[in-house]
């Protein structure tokens, strides 16, 4: 792994959990990331999945909290969470939670001051998906990616507007219409600008209408989530999802919030729908 520095290694499930930094291109910052290697990748190449993580967050909130390793480990998944966001004193930032470090969105951005740094888009779909398949065992198009809210709005849009790289797509309580609630309005009109036009290419529901995705969409979400009605409104994904034909399974769980706890519950149903799909190729 010479273009990553490793920051620290762990045994668990007969697999290597990896915590590693790297320069990066992308952001022009020193990133992080947390890589799972499940012990089939030391005889032979298998499927990879992306984690993207939601606000606040770094790449140690998953890989702590969603005991992911262990299905891991028996499907045969490499798991890579990388950080949310550019970090560093020259890096910009905002006093609220939802903007700035740790609230990347997977978007590249347009706008003063944060198009210099902020090119998590970038960096999830050319970059990082570049150096894994260097460094790690990745079977040739086998790749995948999930998260969770502002992470599952990322995954559903890279998914949809990559296709032929993500060939899985699955979220946790993702925002699925930013462009019609606070979280994601605040966000876009900060890194995109004003013109709402440009905002269109990052919500899932707009890109279900125009371009879909060739392969099942899963998501799971909590009906106890205190940010589902102005935040989540996964209703719109439901019917956009209708409305284009898309082959989706929207699972609303009852009792269940936003916390790691949902996550852990339903994580290894995610961790199936991703193996199933990656070994249909």
């Amino acid at each position: 792994m010479p273009v990553f520095e490793e920051l620290s290694k762990s045994t668990s499930f007969g697999g290597r959990q990896l915590t590693l930094s790297h320069d990066s291109t992308s952001t022009g910052t020193r990133m992080k990331l947390s890589v799972y290697v499940p012990p089939a990748a030391e005889r032979t190449p298998v499927p990879c999945v992306f984690w993207l993580s939601g606000l606040t967050c770094t790449e140690e909130n998953f890989t702590v909290k969603a005991g992911a390793q262990r299905m891991a480990s028996e499907l045969g998944l490499i798991i890579v969470a990388p950080d949310t966001s550019p970090r560093g004193e020259t890096v910009a930032d905002d006093d609220g939670y939802d903007l700035g470090q740790g609230a990347g969105f997977y978007v590249d951005a347009t706008a003063a001051p944060w198009t210099p740094h902020f090119k998590m888009y970038s960096y999830v779909t050319e970059e990082l998906p570049g150096l894994i398949r260097e460094a790690f065992p990745v079977r040739p198009g086998a790749l995948g990616v999930m998260g969770h809210s502002m992470g599952g709005h990322g995954a559903l849009t890279v998914a949809m507007r990559n296709p032929e790289l993500f060939r899985s797509v699955s979220a946790f309580s993702p925002i699925v219409a930013p462009s019609q609630v606070p979280w994601g309005q605040k966000a876009f009109t900060a890194y995109l600008g004003e013109d709402q036009a440009a905002w269109k290419a990052h919500d899932a529901c707009e890109l279900v209408r125009e371009r879909g995705f060739p392969t099942q969409i899963l998501v799971d979400q909590g009906d106890a989530d205190g940010f589902l009605d102005e935040q989540l409104q996964t209703w719109r994904l439901i019917d956009a999802c209708k409305e284009a034909g898309q082959s989706a399974k929207i699972r609303m769980q009852p009792g269940y919030d936003h916390s790691y706890f949902f996550i852990a519950t339903f994580i290894d149903d995610h961790l199936r729908h991703h193996a199933r799909v990656l070994g249909e190729g």
